[in-house]
Parts: C-alpha cells; sequence; structure tokens
C-alpha cells in the first residue's frame, strides 16, 4: 500500500450459506476440524506481522458487547488498537483504546479515519457493514467462509437494497478449511 493511501476493508466471517451468526448470536462454529491439504496454513509472526498492518478497528454495538463477552474468557481481540464503536446507544467503555461514534459515516471517514490512519478494518457487524458500502465509504470486502451450513441466522447480506459490482483481488484456501474472499469494491 503507497504512504498516503487510505483503505477501509469490511471482514467478515460466513458460512457458506451466508450467516455470520447463529440465531442465538453464537459463534463456536466458527472453529472447524475439517482438513484441507491442499491449504496454506499462516505462521504466528505472518499473522502477528498481518495485524500490525490494521491501524484501526470499527465495530457495531452488538459486535462490541460480544468481543466484550467472548474477552472475558479469552481477552480483548483488538488489543491497543483505536477501536470506534457505532452506535445510537451508551454502551461501557472498559478500555482506553475505545471510542464510541454517534453521527453521519461519511463524517467519521473523511474527517476522523483518513486522515489518522492507513488500514481500517470493519470487524462487524452485517447492518453496519451494508451502509458503509451503500455509502461507498468501504474500499474492499474480505469473506472468511467457514466449512459450514447453519441454515438460518443472522445474514450477511441481508437486503442490501442495492447492486454493486466488485473485482476478486484474491482467493486463500487453508488447511482448515476456511476460503477467504478477496474484493475490491468497484466505485
Amino acid at each position: 500500500m503507497a504512504a498516503n493511501t487510505f483503505k477501509l476493508t469490511v471482514h467478515m466471517v460466513s458460512s457458506l450459506d451466508g450467516y455470520i451468526a447463529k440465531k442465538d448470536n453464537s459463534v463456536s462454529w466458527f472453529e472447524t476440524t475439517d482438513r484441507y491439504e491442499k491449504g496454506v496454513t499462516v505462521s504466528e509472526k505472518e499473522m502477528g506481522d498481518f495485524l500490525k498492518s490494521i491501524d484501526c478497528y470499527i465495530m457495531g454495538s452488538r459486535t462490541y458487547e460480544h468481543a466484550l463477552e467472548l474477552s472475558k474468557a479469552h481477552g480483548w481481540p483488538y488489543g491497543d488498537l483505536p477501536t470506534i464503536v457505532v452506535t445510537h446507544r451508551n454502551l461501557p467503555v472498559e478500555r482506553p483504546n475505545i471510542e464510541v461514534y454517534t453521527g453521519d459515516l461519511e463524517k467519521l471517514v473523511n474527517g476522523q479515519l483518513k486522515p489518522k490512519y492507513k488500514n481500517v478494518w470493519l470487524a462487524g457487524g452485517a447492518k453496519l457493514a451494508r451502509e458503509f458500502i451503500r455509502l461507498k465509504l468501504a474500499d474492499e470486502i474480505r469473506l472468511s467462509i467457514v466449512p459450514i451450513m447453519l441454515g438460518d441466522g443472522t445474514p450477511f447480506f441481508d437486503h442490501a437494497g442495492q447492486e454493486q459490482e466488485l473485482h476478486l483481488q484474491d482467493v486463500t484456501a487453508y488447511k482448515n478449511g476456511m476460503v477467504e474472499l478477496c474484493y475490491e469494491i468497484k466505485k
């Protein structure tokens, strides 16, 4: 990525049939026992280097609440990176790097994120991702597909409301059976 570029990535983990959570909001199905011998593995160093390239996270309120709940047993997954929670609700802020934002998403991106950051990841939820895509504020979609069909739950692209052309940038198949699709959002 060039020195003066800004990229906002929508990242979502989904079942093959397009659900990002079960009806009870659980995501235990993320852990797969599948094996794909031709898939790749990512070393801890490679994962660490990749995570260092992200300099800010954005998420919706339900994703934040779920992350808080999971952090009780597993620790806060986003480290000390700035994390912006987009919500109209009054939520607990339990870490100094977390900011609650209520307002216009275009102002958030153009006024607050672009001047400070280069690689911003939207880590959930579906409604917020849909708004970023609809407003043409997102630059790419990274969709990690878990080898499972849930049959019901929270859909990723529920009533997107518009057609959106994409350009496939990359496909990665992993040893655990997950497949990551990376699409540039054509603007």
